[in-house]
This record gives structure tokens, sequence and C-alpha cells, in this order.
């Protein structure tokens, strides 16, 4: 089945009450046997994930599940990863910015995610926004490395991320007070997807929101990239994220007008990342950095998550969509025909800036505590 706009609410409401029944069992078996802490250490020692490779010195139950994670998606192809490639060798740098920025900010807009997120102990606590952006930062950095596709290196981070998501889900269950009927299975099947959408398809439509110019042929290749993860994160075929960008476009347009909603929540988790990112930001910069969010997300987005409105942000609305005339005729969600621009984007050198100032909150991310892994959950410390 292929998720489109007229069947994803229904597909979604079902994708709401599903979680990931291997990687769960895995995770339930570890956290009650107190091997949470001593797996996350053999994390690093799993730098790749194929078929048929030596995990012989991984323990049995957790060596098991990463054969059977190994296997790629059923319709992955050679041309897939080669579009994936040529994606990340155009944008890699900013779009890495984009999606540690708007993206995260993007899952924060929806109210079962953002719950989730700050009930989640130091996920939504003091170290929050470090913590999160370690969690994501390595995925990130890894989508954009050649060979990533190709090598399993990106499949074994993914597949991490996947246990991550499977601890929250048994830490929530064992707690014995998640709203089942409220909120749905933790970190659910819709959850994932939904996370998927947003760091595809919404960071496409950021980057247009800013003026930047993405090929079709790079945004379909942006969409086989999320494919792959999509699949690596435990996502079942009938709820994987398409590759077509028009498809998932009006299919995530739609569950967006549904999902999307401001809550005290996400108000709370923005503000975070908000302060957070300012740390790294040269002196002058931040209001322009929180401009150039704002118009990726549009007022209607931004206001949800609580983002104050800026000076730098309304006078550079107009300029900004005078310099989104594409230099070519890319159709669908980058449709048109090209024009020749005209103004100075704005936010030109603002991305650029943020881009470099990313970068140390990329490294701070990474290397913070020696922190360079997605790590599981041995406890739940809810600091709602």
């Amino acid at each position: 089945m292929t998720l489109t706009a007229d069947n994803v609410k229904s597909e979604m409401e079902a994708a709401n009450q599903a979680g990931d029944p291997s990687a769960d069992a895995l995770v339930s078996d570890l956290i009650d046997s107190e091997q949470v802490d001593g797996v996350n250490g053999l994390f690093r020692t799993i730098g790749t994930l194929k078929p048929h490779q030596d995990l012989s010195q991984l323990p049995a139950p957790l060596a098991e599940f990463l054969r059977e994670a190994a296997q790629e998606p059923p319709d992955w192809t050679e041309a897939d990863a080669a579009a994936a490639e040529g994606f990340f060798d155009h944008h890699h740098g900013v779009v890495s910015m984009l999606q540690g920025t708007v993206g995260l900010i993007g899952t924060y807009l929806s109210p079962t995610g953002a719950f989730t997120l700050r009930s989640t102990g130091r996920l939504g606590g003091v170290e929050g926004p470090g913590r999160r952006l370690s969690q994501s930062s390595r995925l990130f950095v890894d989508m954009g490395n050649r060979g990533a596709l190709r090598d399993g290196s990106l499949a074994a981070t993914v597949t991490k991320v996947r246990l991550v998501h499977a601890s929250v889900r048994q830490l929530h269950k064992k707690s014995g007070t998640w709203d089942y009927a409220k909120w749905g299975e933790p970190v659910s099947q819709k959850y994932t997807t939904g996370a998927a959408c947003v760091f595809s398809v919404q960071i496409l439509e950021a980057m247009k929101n800013l003026g930047l110019t993405v090929s079709r042929e790079d945004a379909h290749g942006f969409l086989c990239a999320w494919h792959y993860v999509d699949h690596y994160l435990g996502t079942q075929e009938k709820w994987l994220l398409p590759k077509d960008v028009d498809e998932v476009t009006r299919a995530w347009q739609s569950e967006r007008e549904r999902e999307w909603a401001k809550t005290d929540d996400g108000v709370f988790m923005t503000a975070q990342a908000v302060e957070f990112y300012k740390r790294f930001l040269p002196p002058g910069i931040h209001d322009a950095f929180v401009a150039m969010i704002r118009v990726a997300l549009t007022d209607r987005y931004a206001d949800m998550a609580g983002l104050p409105h800026t000076v730098l942000a309304e006078a550079g609305k107009p300029l900004a969509a005078a310099h989104g005339a594409f230099s070519s005729t890319v159709g669908g969600l980058f449709g048109g025909t090209a024009k020749k621009a005209v103004g100075v984007n704005p936010y030109d050198d603002v991305i650029g800036i943020a881009s470099k100032a990313y970068n140390e909150v990329q490294r701070y991310a990474l290397t913070h505590d020696q922190d360079d892994q997605p790590q599981m959950h041995q406890e739940l410390h809810d600091n709602r």
C-alpha cells in the first residue's frame, strides 16, 4: 500500500496504534535485565549494518535483531542511492542545518510528539536541546556522507535510533502512566512516518520559502534518502514513506492540517531549542537566525511554535519571495516557469552564517559527554 492524500487519514489512525514488535521485545528484555547501558556502549562498535556481517561479538538477541534489521528496503535500487547522493552533494550543509532547526521545531508541532519528548527525561529536561541534537545530528550528518547509503553506515545509525524509540515506548509502558486512549502508542509508526515527512518534504518547502533552488531531481533524491531511513526506523512497508515527491507532499499537507497545533509542550520545547541555538550564534545574528526559521516555517506554523516575530522577518519576506523565482522548471512542489531572479535574497548571508554556526552546534551535540551515538534510556524521568 502507498500512502496518498486519499488514504493518509485512515492509515495514520491505524499507524498511531502500532509500535515495533521485534525492537520492543528486545529492548523490554534489556531494560528488565538492566543491560541498556552495556548495549549503549556496544553501539560504538557497530559502525555498519549489512546482511551476513559478523556480529558474533554481540549478545545473541541483539545480533539476531541486527541481522533481521539489515535487509534493504524491498524496492531499493542503485538509482535511488545515486539520486540521494546527488541531493546531498548539492545541499548537505544547508539541509542539515534546516533539519536541526526547522525540522526539529516541526516535530514539536505534533501534540503527541511534543508531549512524548517533554515527558521523556533527558530529552525534555534541562539537557534536552543538546540531547535531542545528539540523537539527531549523527543521523543528519551520516545521511550526507558519500557512500553511507551503500556501505551500511547509515543503516547502522538509523537502527540505533530505532532502538532508542523502542526504549521510549517500553519505559512509558512500564511506567503505567501513559494514556494510550488519548495518545496512542508512544513513538508510534505514525510518529516515525510523520517525522520522516517533516524532515523531508517540510524541509523542501522550507528551502523554497527561503528562496533556495532545489531541482526536481534533487528533491526526488531527498525523498529516496528518507524512504531508506524510514525503512530502517522499523516502519512497516504499508506505511513506508513513498519516493514520489508530489504524492508525499499532498499526503503530508493533508495530514499536517489535522496534526499540527499549538500546545504548551510544543512552545516550551521550541523556546528551549531557540535559547540553545543562541549559545552558538555570532553576536547580533540571533534575531536574523530566528527570522530565517520563521520565514522557513511561515507565520502560521511559526506562531504555533511560539517563535517570536522580528523586524527582519517582516522586511525579508518580499525580497525572499522575489529571489524565489527558480532558475529551472522543476514542476510539482517546485513547479513553475523559469524566470530571471530579481532582488537579493536577504537570507543568503544568514543561511551561510547559520550553517557555520550549526556546525558548532553539531560538534557540541556529537562530543558532549563523549556521546556521539544514539543512546537508549534505562529510566524514565518525567520533567513535566
